[in-house]
């Protein structure tokens, strides 16, 4: 099946695993570099939560308000994924990545110069639609490359980057916005992005784009929008990351005023959930491609559990580290294998099926972090986020457990069938 210019590995059969067929050993090597490239991406997602004290003393605003510009940039990525994808669907997939990392670039120059902060967040929003087309392509390119029996394996690689940059990116914007001034990591992304935009240039296989197939091409990605089994995924995809990022999102706030830890040792918690997130989605990935169905429900129990011990215990310092990194190890672990889910369930729209994955993660990411805002301003003060965060993780459950007992009756009706 073709998308895009390339070719994509035909869908197991419906309900079929695709870890039936042999995995290779190693991974493509161009899969490595797209995790470079999330990296970035990642790191210019979440860098705000380590810079919120500083950016909202600079600009004069309120500590929710600051938290806007994470909300901003998960809107624009809700926008960016699908709008850009089906845009940019007669463009070769290496163009499209060099061109998100250059709007990338230039989005954060913007965020480096200005001191309004209506143009900071209309500049966060530029930088969205382009890492919202970047993630699209990325899964697709990973997924093509590996094949389907590595599918998630891929996609955890890929989204590995993102949870670097909860480990390395994030926690250094954090400790250089405390020394040289919150600005300092926007620009430090910015040369990142041009730097990027060459080893895409050199890794990313060349294709020659959708040719004149524009309008057959349009018609089949969004042939996606029937499959039941994909809004299921993209639900799923919404719930886990929003109730999570719902507490990350404030989680300065939380280890500062209420379990009464130093500002200068924030940034050793956000490394703790980089580290947790980081492991979680490469273990995620292999476990999901044998048993993915078990892997999603499992993980959304859990984090449901590990958010409501961090309201109960955020009053000390050293449990709650401790549960911020399970948190990340949990609570993202899923995320390679609802992608998988997203892409195969998609069918012959495998480009915006991953669009619409990048875009759930971004709704719950969106709508969780401005109801924690809320929260935060409310009587449960710094634990609220983390109260919002349990709520919404809680309902990944049912999602997750539609798709599992679906995919159990299609096993037995093909079972029946076969003995008939």
């Amino acid at each position: 099946m073709s998308t895009r210019g390339g070719t994509l590995p035909a869908p197991a059969p419906t309900g079929v695993p695709e870890h039936h067929a042999r995995p290779p050993a190693r991974l493509p090597p161009v899969v490595y570099a797209l995790a470079l490239g999330t990296f970035l991406m990642g790191t210019a997602e979440f860098v705000v939560a380590g810079l919120l004290p500083e950016i909202a003393g600079d600009l004069r605003v309120g500590m929710a308000q600051a938290g806007m510009l994470i909300t901003v940039f998960a809107a624009g990525m809700i926008v960016g994924a699908p709008l850009m994808a089906m845009l940019t669907l007669r463009l070769p997939r290496r163009l499209t990545l060099m061109l998100a990392l250059g709007i990338f670039a230039a989005g954060h120059v913007v965020v480096g110069l200005g001191s309004s902060f209506g143009l900071l967040l209309a500049a966060r929003f530029l930088t969205a639609l382009a890492t919202g087309a970047f993630w699209a392509v990325a899964n697709v390119v990973a997924a093509d490359a590996a094949g389907p029996a590595s599918s998630s394996r891929a996609l955890g690689v890929v989204g590995s980057g993102a949870m670097l940059a909860n480990v390395v990116g994030v926690p250094l914007g954090a400790f250089a916005g405390q020394l040289m001034g919150w600005r300092g990591p926007f620009w430090a992304l910015a040369v990142l992005a041009v730097a990027a935009m060459a080893l895409m240039a050199r890794c990313v296989p060349h294709d020659d784009g959708g040719g004149g197939q524009q309008t057959v091409s349009v018609r089949s990605e969004l042939s996606a929008l029937r499959s039941g089994r994909l809004w299921l995924a993209l639900a799923a995809c919404a719930t886990t990351t929003g109730g999570v990022l719902s507490a990350y999102s404030y989680i300065s706030p939380l280890l500062t005023e209420r379990a009464g830890l130093d500002a200068g040792l924030v940034p050793l918690v956000l490394v703790g959930f980089g580290v947790g997130a980081l492991a979680g989605f490469l273990v995620g990935g292999r476990i999901g491609d044998r048993r993915p169905h078990a892997t999603t429900i499992v993980a959304a129990a859990v984090t449901t559990v590990l958010l409501l011990a961090i309201c109960l215990l955020s009053g000390y310092a050293a449990p709650t580290a401790a549960l911020v990194a399970l948190l990340g190890l949990f609570g993202l672990g899923a995320n390679p294998v609802l992608i998988s889910l997203g892409v195969r369930y998609a069918g012959r729209a495998p480009t915006l099926g991953s669009a619409l994955v990048v875009s759930a993660f971004n709704v719950g990411t969106a709508l969780g972090s401005r109801i924690a805002g809320y929260a935060l301003d409310s009587t449960l003060r710094a634990t609220g986020p983390a109260v919002v965060g349990a709520a919404i993780a809680a309902l990944t459950l049912v999602p997750t457990v539609a798709m599992a007992v679906i995919q159990r009756r299609r096993s037995a009706s093909r079972v029946v069938a076969h003995h008939a």
